[in-house]
């Protein structure tokens, strides 16, 4: 007897590997990372022309890496055998998105981890134990310039790949556009630029990345808009896929909730940043923007992790042939 399993999840076909929620915080963490990447990069660049955000110029650089290895961890967390992951770093396979990725990411790692090192202040570099490390820290520092234009780029490369690495699935065809790894590049920036608000100390900076950050959001609403009309120009197949979004059933539900909170918090973000930038400000900001600054920081975090949960799960939903 001959059996054929059309099916593509875990109920139909117990032994598929579906991507869960440990993916989809990998996909975020990964992006965030790239931002705080590229938007510390310009941070440092921009500081030769005026006062340097102390907190910005070294924290941040820290914080990419820590965020990147607890992105992995998730992502660590998901594989069926952790222990065999060494296994992507024996061979490289042109044509495998996965293959790029991990050399990527391990091409990068000791990027960012010099120019954390390149951006510690001496009053914090103090505090190392390790003479060694700390030696080495200060041959780093000359280079500070070179490694921030060098990490601008790689987090440019880093967040662009978290969407390359859904897109590549052809047989998804809600991952299967080109669009997707553009929406999850502008959206890791944002995300980026929002921590960097939240994180900076000086009115300059934070009004500086709260306008780059609406203009990131406006570009990730637009991104969104042009990604579910190529699909919905697209094939049955594609049209069907993004159905999820824009159905009250009950199934769907919570897929159509989360296109509404995109719509809400991108927009009120704006709104909030839109406010805040063009108020009267003293030298000080005060207690109400800074609270209009966080809050809206905060929602640009949590719209962006929707989109990378949201395009995780409804994207295992169909495939070309039908829902599964």
């Amino acid at each position: 007897m001959e059996l054929s399993i059309t099916g593509a999840n875990a109920i139909t076909y117990p032994v598929m590997h579906v991507w869960d929620w440990r993916v989809a915080v990998y996909l975020f963490l990964g992006g965030m990372s790239g931002g705080l990447m590229s938007m510390s990069a310009i941070n440092y660049i921009r500081s030769k022309k005026g006062p340097v955000d102390s907190a910005c110029s070294w924290q941040i650089p820290v914080m990419a890496p820590i965020i990147l290895a607890i992105g992995l961890f998730f992502l660590n967390l998901d594989l069926s055998r952790p222990f065999h992951a060494f296994w992507f770093y024996l061979a490289f396979k042109p044509v495998s998105p996965m293959s790029w990725g991990a050399w990527l990411v391990l091409a990068i790692f000791p990027l960012m981890i010099l120019y954390a090192l390149s951006a510690l202040p001496n009053a914090v570099k103090a505090k190392i134990k390790h003479a060694g490390l700390r030696g080495f820290a200060d041959k780093m520092q000359p280079h500070l310039l070179k490694l921030a234009k060098a990490n601008f780029l790689a987090g440019i490369l880093l967040a662009i790949y978290t969407g390359i690495l859904l897109s590549s699935l052809v047989a998804r065809p809600l991952w299967n556009s080109a669009i997707l790894p553009i929406l999850f590049l502008c959206s890791g920036m944002s995300a980026g630029a929002a921590v960097m608000i939240m994180v900076a100390k000086t009115k300059e900076t934070k009004l500086f990345f709260t306008k780059v950050d609406i203009w990131l959001i406006i570009a990730e609403l637009t991104i969104l808009l042009l990604f579910f009309y190529g699909h919905y120009t697209g094939d049955a197949a594609h049209r069907q896929a993004i159905m999820p979004f824009f159905s009250t059933s009950h199934d769907f539900f919570p897929y159509f909730l989360s296109i509404v909170i995109i719509g809400v918090a991108l927009p009120l973000a704006i709104v909030l940043k839109f406010l805040e930038v063009t108020g009267e400000h003293t030298d000080e900001l005060t207690a109400s923007g800074l609270m209009l600054m966080n809050a809206s920081a905060v929602l640009v975090l949590i719209g962006s992790a929707i989109i990378r949960f949201a395009m995780v799960y409804a994207g295992q939903l169909s495939g070309y042939g039908g829902y599964m």
